[in-house]
């Protein structure tokens, strides 16, 4: 069916008629080119143009002020246990079930629904509304550019106090909780009132936190248990280690006893590989590192002296690494005088518990951490850069640049063997990809305006948690391409480090022949030597027996004038 619509308009409304003739052609502007510009010409490919179509005005103003969310929640039930069974008890609920089931009305209710939904649920066994389609293929990122975008910004309740953002702890199960622990760290600079509580944070309702952690000192590290995710370790200013349970309560459920825990601030915690999930390891700038189990905190279950073999100098802790893939018993210690300590709880000779000794950086260790796909390799961050070691060398096999500012802090992705990240006192967050580039990071994010003090990458390597000192945590979201595994990344990295490790072990080598062959020639020098002491003293010996042999021939003789000429003579002679 056509449709037809007719336009009425009145001919004086068209404006005047035009009337078109023929004429010659002539010329109405001539441009002629200018030869002396032709080689400032050149082809832009792709061409971009910016266009400003917002209105001119003197003056403009935005309203920025944050809107403030308060959470609310609905409860929604529905059914319901009788008076008389205790839903928590397995016993009554089995046996209610059973007496329900053998009930004729539930019987009939069964055979009637379950006419309706045979069809509905053959429907759903044909097709399976949940496969994915595209599992396993692996996407190649390596065009797009490497990017990222700040989700939001959790901030200190306190913020008069000025309290730094001092260790963030993601939540095992899932990106839906952060653990922060708020601190002053800074010499002599806490206030008398400075409230001393850390935070659960549940990022669906950043606002306001979801759970207060309540402590008799202010935290300095805290760090989520793997095997229950509402078990929490802290370790405190005061040098005491405690524990907190979600379900108990905000105080902690037990607390080392001072006489038995550290003299210094503990640093560092972290939950060991055992069969309860209970054990786990301090660190603290006292030089020990004890070992607890939370069901007992009265006492540590072991003390080891940081003490080296080499100088027997005892080391403080800054920093801590527990991975069991190095071993179920080893551990990794950064320490302030910038060396990392190679432990081995389960040595035989307690003097073998603290082995190789890895000097490297001018200043303290803050950043630890073992390569999450090959175990043999560690990443440490100090002074003003980053080193990559292996446990069989004690010079690092790879180094970046110095930079202009401090490093606080360093953290491997778990889901890209080449991607790590850097945080610095500047504010900045550095994402280095090795895969694509070894001397400069890829992507440089201004997190802050003040320095940054923690960092914690999620196990799902998309989000960045980045602590300031300005108390404020902020999470970032990478781009694909820095969260997922491109293709043969695993065995290039894994060649590169190879690759640098034999390099740094041929120079090893060179440098140990160097000093076996300037030992060589000290000790020559050195045997050299006696043969010409030896000619000298014989030297002396004859010239004394001479001055002798004079003496008494003018003493014989009682001429002096003789013997002095003749002593004169024998010295001109020498």
């Amino acid at each position: 069916m056509e449709i037809v619509y007719t336009y009425t308009k009145k001919r004086s409304e068209y404006g005047r008629q035009p009337n078109f003739k023929d004429g010659e052609a002539s010329v109405v502007a001539n441009f002629i080119p200018d030869e002396s510009k032709a080689a400032a010409h050149f082809e832009r490919d792709p061409c971009v143009t910016v266009t400003q179509v917002h209105p001119d005005v003197t003056d403009s103003a935005v309203n920025t002020s944050p809107t403030v969310s308060v959470p609310r929640g609905m409860s929604h039930t529905e059914g319901g246990w009788p008076k008389d069974i205790d839903p928590e008890m397995p016993e009554h609920v089995i046996r209610y079930r059973k007496k329900t089931e053998r009930s004729e009305e539930f019987q009939e209710n069964v055979e009637k629904l379950g006419g309706q939904l045979e069809d509905l649920i053959k429907q759903n066994n044909a097709i399976d509304i949940y496969e994915e389609y595209f599992s396993g293929v692996v996407v190649d990122h390596s065009s797009e550019p490497p990017s990222s975008k700040v989700l939001t910004i959790l901030k200190d309740p306190h913020p008069d106090c000025k309290r730094s953002a001092s260790y963030v702890s993601w939540y095992p199960d899932g990106a839906r909780k952060l653990a922060v622990a708020y601190s002053i760290l800074d010499f002599q600079q806490q206030p008398e009132d400075m409230p001393l509580s850390s935070y659960i944070w549940d990022l669906s309702k950043p606002g306001v936190p979801d759970f207060e952690i309540m402590t008799v000192s202010q935290l300095c590290s805290l760090k989520y248990s793997p095997k229950d995710p509402n078990i929490l370790l802290g370790g405190q200013f005061n040098g005491q280690v405690a524990y907190w349970d979600t379900r108990k309560g905000h105080q902690a459920v037990e607390v080392s006893l001072v006489e038995n825990s550290h003299k210094d601030p503990v640093w560092d915690v972290a939950w060991l590989r055992s069969k309860t999930g209970t054990e786990c390891l301090s660190v603290s700038t006292d030089g020990y590192a004890l070992f607890w189990d939370i069901r007992r905190l009265g006492e540590p279950i072991q003390k080891v002296l940081l003490k080296d073999k080499s100088g027997g100098n005892v080391h403080g802790a800054t920093t801590l690494n527990y991975d069991p893939q190095a071993g179920p018993s080893k551990f990794t210690v950064g320490t302030e005088t910038g060396n990392a300590l190679a432990c081995n709880k389960g040595a035989k000779n307690p003097a073998d518990i603290v082995g190789n000794l890895y000097p490297g950086h001018h200043a303290p260790i803050y950043g630890l951490e073992r390569h999450p796909f090959f175990g043999k390799y560690f990443m440490t961050i100090g002074d003003w850069t980053s080193r990559i070691w292996i446990d069989d060398l004690k010079t690092p096999i790879i180094t970046t640049k110095y930079y202009n500012v401090s490093l606080v802090t360093g953290k491997w992705s778990p889901t890209r063997p080449g991607v790590f990240f850097t945080a610095r006192t500047d504010g900045v967050l550095d994402v280095w990809d090795m895969f694509y580039k070894q001397n400069d990071p890829v992507l440089s994010i201004n997190v802050s305006s003040s320095s940054l003090s923690s960092l914690q990458v999620q196990q799902q390597g998309r989000l960045v948690a980045c602590g300031s000192k300005d108390g404020n945590v902020s999470i970032i979201e990478v781009s694909d391409g820095l969260a997922e595994i491109q293709s043969n990344e695993k065995q290039s990295i894994n060649q590169l480090l190879e690759r640098e490790t034999k390099r740094e072990r041929n120079l090893d080598q060179l440098e140990k022949e160097a000093r076996m062959k300037a030992r060589k020639e000290a000790r020559k020098v050195q045997d050299e030597q006696p043969e010409k002491n030896d000619e000298m003293e014989e030297k002396l010996r004859t010239l004394e027996v001479e001055f002798f042999e004079l003496t008494k021939k003018a003493e014989d003789d009682g001429e002096d004038g003789d013997l002095l000429s003749s002593i004169e003579t024998g010295d001109r002679d020498e």
